[in-house]
């Protein structure tokens, strides 16, 4: 058989420098990163995090039939979490890598259901010293095909994964079993006539190195062996037609042709007849760029065990807009997170007729324009603004009873809700009943009650989120922050967080008085450690 020149084995020693992901060097974590301090562009560019480590070492420890069973060609960036972890897990051993990556902190998370695909799983961990998410792919079948419909399964899984050999962090398949599928992957990707009418026929930058990377260490004796012993069906002469067609400058024509002949080879194991497969393919074209150009809501991961609203509340000065910033960024890049003001609530339609109506009335000087801030005095105590403020508390009771709504119906499909402020009993200054402030001081004021009770009635409607975190700033420290503000009012609301005895509640206290890198460690870790 005639092979191309790029399908030869390269010489033993350029063999060795090439392929030393592949090498199994036994050095502990700590060696390995007094290794990498030689250069700082080197450490930063092939530095293991401490979480993929772990992993890798307690599956090697535990003796756990697995292998990382594509791209090997760029392990590098598998251990620095740049890239998935796409790992291939024997079925019998399931059980007990689901163990291993729980007992880690794992947490599984999904798409929408019609993007869930049998035997693949997904799992996220967070690595605590760099800050960054790990994304396990977790394999229970050898799936493949274009990204919109995985129709395949190749069942070679048992003898990919007896293939495998220990490397220096991760367990890889032999090169030759690797090309293998590699070819099927991107002959199913990339070969189809409805990809290469809408030119996405040609291999990208990175699929390219990787053909180039394996083409240099199959052993073809030993590739043929493979083929025959576990893939009959393939025949060897289309497979090497296959592979040369990647190569650069095959004429569509071509490709098309040889994509057809390898789908009816391989028919036996599509999850799906063609036409069903084709049509998913347009169904799922037209909702990513629905959702991603229309939308602009780009498909992301919802947690598997439910989604969770988490509050953040804290007085002025102790950097709770930073951190809900900052969390929401962290956060929002994997997986369905929304932001939602429930101090400050976008007005409904209701809202803003209502506040149009009394805005009507102060233009007119029918009545000054007050706030509860303008009725305080030194001693902290509230007098009654009048009913036009208070009409217009009422409404921002309503707007926030309906934004905690939206809220818990997004986090209820697997969402993931940061709320800046929330309504507690043990808070009422600046989120709670306003009625509450000021009950004492209008008892004869026969409008009052009937007005107070439709208030409280909306703020019965909060119980607590699943995640509360106070931030708890020293009042003083929160006036020198904030400069720029009212110096009693700031004084008044950090001194009601930070007086507050917060220990026979659900809330999770953070010392804000820290630098902000301190106190969004300990957040991150705190979020992830109960979502």
């Amino acid at each position: 058989m005639v092979m191309s020149g790029k399908y030869q084995v390269k010489n033993q020693a350029q063999k060795e420098i090439d392929f030393l992901p592949r090498l199994e060097i036994k050095e502990d974590f700590e060696t390995r990163e007094r290794k990498l301090q030689e250069s700082d562009s080197d450490k930063e560019k092939y530095k293991t995090l401490e979480l993929i480590y772990t992993l890798c070492k307690t599956l090697q420890t535990e003796d756990i039939s697995y292998c990382h069973w594509k791209s090997n060609n760029a392990l590098d960036f598998s251990a620095n979490g740049k890239n998935d972890l796409d790992l291939l897990v024997s079925r019998s051993e399931i059980q007990h890598f689901l163990e291993i990556l729980y007992r880690l902190g794992f947490k599984k998370a999904e798409c929408s259901d019609d993007q869930i695909t049998p035997g693949i799983v997904n799992f996220y961990g967070y690595d605590g010293n760099s800050g960054q998410i790990v994304h396990v792919h977790a394999h229970y079948n050898l799936i493949m095909g274009h990204d919109d419909s995985k129709n395949y399964q190749i069942p070679v899984e048992q003898g990919y994964l007896e293939s495998a050999e220990q490397g220096e962090l991760f367990r890889v398949p032999a090169p030759e079993f690797e090309l293998i599928l590699f070819v099927i992957r991107m002959m199913l990707k990339h070969s189809t006539w409805d990809v290469i009418l809408t030119r996405q026929g040609k291999l990208n930058k990175n699929e390219r190195k990787e053909l180039s990377f394996l083409q240099s260490f199959v052993n073809i004796d030993r590739l043929h062996e493979i083929l025959h012993d576990h893939l009959p069906y393939l025949d060897q002469n289309l497979f090497d037609a296959c592979l040369n067609s990647l190569q650069e400058g095959t004429p569509r024509f071509r490709r098309g042709v040889l994509g057809i002949r390898l789908q009816y080879a391989i028919r036996a194991f599509a999850r799906r007849p063609k036409l069903i497969e084709l049509t998913l393919k347009w169904r799922q074209r037209f909702v990513h760029i629905f959702r991603a150009r229309i939308l602009r809501r780009p498909l992301k991961k919802r947690f598997s065990r439910g989604g969770a609203l988490i509050a953040i509340v804290g007085g002025d000065g102790a950097g709770k807009t930073t951190a809900i910033d900052e969390l929401y960024a962290w956060l929002s890049d994997t997986f369905e997170t929304k932001k939602t003001h429930l101090g400050k609530p976008n007005w409904s339609f209701i809202t803003f007729m209502v506040r149009g109506f009394l805005k009507i009335g102060t233009i007119l000087k029918l009545y000054p324009f007050e706030t509860i801030m303008d009725n305080i005095n030194e001693e902290g105590f509230y007098r009654f603004p009048g009913y036009p403020w208070f009409i217009r508390e009422i409404c921002t009771a309503r707007d926030r009873v309906l934004s905690y709504t939206r809220a818990r119906r997004f986090a209820a499909n697997g969402g993931i809700v940061i709320c800046d402020r929330f309504p507690l009993p043990q808070y009422i200054n600046m989120d709670g009943p306003m009625s509450s402030l000021i009950r004492n001081h209008v008892n004869d004021r026969w409008f009052f009650r009937p007005l107070s009770r439709i208030e409280m009635k909306y703020y019965r409607f909060f119980i607590p989120p699943e995640i509360l975190i106070v931030l708890r700033a020293d009042p003083e420290i929160a006036v020198s922050r904030k400069k720029e503000e009212d110096e009693i009012f700031v004084r008044s609301r950090s001194s009601e967080i930070w007086e507050k005895d917060w220990s026979n509640t659900p809330a999770y206290v953070i010392d804000a008085n820290q630098t902000k890198e301190a106190v969004l460690t300990e957040l991150k870790n705190l979020v992830w450690s109960k979502l």
